[in-house]
């Protein structure tokens, strides 16, 4: 895609030859048998990679719904998903959904960053469209949205474990580093009084662009200059992962907390490996995930996309759009997003295991998803995981 032109068109990733042939195959020949789930993210720009892996989930999900017979309300489907780019850029989330439900008449779109979610909410219940929002703000659900459905579970159930955890191995002075988006700043506003409240200090702020820079050296010396223990980052994975390498470089030794936005695996392939991570907590990749369906789920990407590991992105916009089908399918309808909606609880409830390698529970009263989050931390160059809750802990 041409970067510089502001004329948005569908984007299609090349998951794998095979499997994008398999999810579009059929794919369009009555436009009434095609399920068309839609997508704005960033397909360009600094967070691409974020988009892409997300994306990438969602056509996975389509390449195996497709390879069996789908019957709803006693007619045949295939699922299309429509992606279109709008660079990490929440205005043109706005006009990107509206174009998905407009052309292509999706009853179902999926927007993976906050910005944009919340662009969406400005009209979706309006224009009758289901919501899926992939960002773990809880802001999404209290809202009331009457049709949103957000994918990962709430970041604030995160911040407690993650600042006993760092504060106890390496002290209780913060310097914040993370992105100037929205997500970063509504995890700042969280996570700043939870620190002070646990003891410790804030000794330097400074929130940097993420998405648009391509060096953080200056931002980076701003913030070590303060002598932290902890270094509080987090944006798209790659600039995370830059931002950790350059703080390095400067002579930062202390631990940090990572953003559940930015996967601790992707991070390290930019800092030369987990070593430059030593006292990292974020959440726990997928590829590292011993139970067995994110083991079985790894093992299906693995074929696909040889020497890539799966991302959170991708495994929970996978599980997102095959709960999206099965709630079409209780109810009944491919268009009804009221409908649809209704069902979205149980379809994740009953979900084979095979589509839910992050172990979703089903939705909480406001639609946000429940699961049992692993929480990783690097210690001695390798990862370390550890459950949020304990039911799952012999598992």
């Amino acid at each position: 895609m041409n970067r510089s032109t502001r004329t948005t068109r569908p984007f299609r990733l090349p998951l794998l030859a095979a499997a994008t042939a398999l999810a579009f195959a059929s794919a369009g020949v009555h436009a009434q048998d095609t399920i068309k789930i839609g997508f704005s993210g960033p397909l360009s720009g600094g967070a691409a990679l974020y988009g892409k892996n997300v994306l990438s989930g969602m056509q996975m999900a389509a390449a195996e719904i497709n390879a069996k017979p789908l019957e709803i309300g006693g007619k045949r489907y295939k699922v299309e998903i429509v992606a279109l780019d709008d660079k990490y850029n929440p205005s043109e989330t706005g006009i990107n959904v509206q174009r998905l439900v407009q052309q292509y008449q999706t009853a179902t779109v999926l927007v993976p960053h906050s910005g944009g979610v919340f662009a969406t909410q400005a009209f979706n219940e309006k224009s009758k469209v289901l919501l899926l929002a992939y960002t773990s703000l809880p802001q999404v659900t209290e809202r009331g949205n009457k049709l949103t459905v957000r994918i990962p579970p709430d970041y604030t159930t995160y911040i407690p474990s993650f600042i006993k955890t760092v504060m106890a191995r390496y002290g209780k002075n913060v310097a914040m580093a993370q992105g100037d988006h929205d997500y970063g700043k509504a995890w700042s506003a969280s996570f700043k009084p939870a620190w002070e409240a646990a003891g410790g200090k804030v000794v330097a702020e400074n929130p940097m662009s993420y998405n648009k820079a391509a060096d953080f050296y200056s931002g980076v010396s701003r913030v070590t200059q303060a002598k932290p223990d902890v270094l509080f980052i987090g944006g798209a994975s790659e600039p995370t992962g830059l931002v950790a390498k350059q703080a390095r470089e400067l002579g930062f030794k202390g631990g940090f907390i990572v953003l559940d936005q930015a996967k601790l695996d992707e991070m390290a392939k930019v800092t030369g490996g987990y070593a430059a991570l030593e006292g990292a907590v974020g959440v726990m990749p997928v590829s590292g995930d011993e139970r067995p369906e994110a083991v079985a789920f790894t093992a299906r990407f693995h074929k696909l996309n040889p020497g890539k590991d799966p991302s959170s992105e991708i495994s929970l916009n996978y599980s997102a759009v095959h709960a999206a089908v099965a709630a079409m399918k209780l109810a009944g309808t491919t268009t009804d997003a009221v409908a649809i909606r209704a069902q979205m609880d149980k379809a994740f409830r009953t979900l084979p295991k095979e589509y839910n390698p992050n172990d979703i529970e089903g939705l909480d009263s406001k639609g946000g998803t429940i699961a049992n989050t692993i929480v990783a931390t690097v210690e001695n160059g390798k990862l370390k995981g550890q459950f949020l809750r304990a039911k799952n802990a012999a598992q």
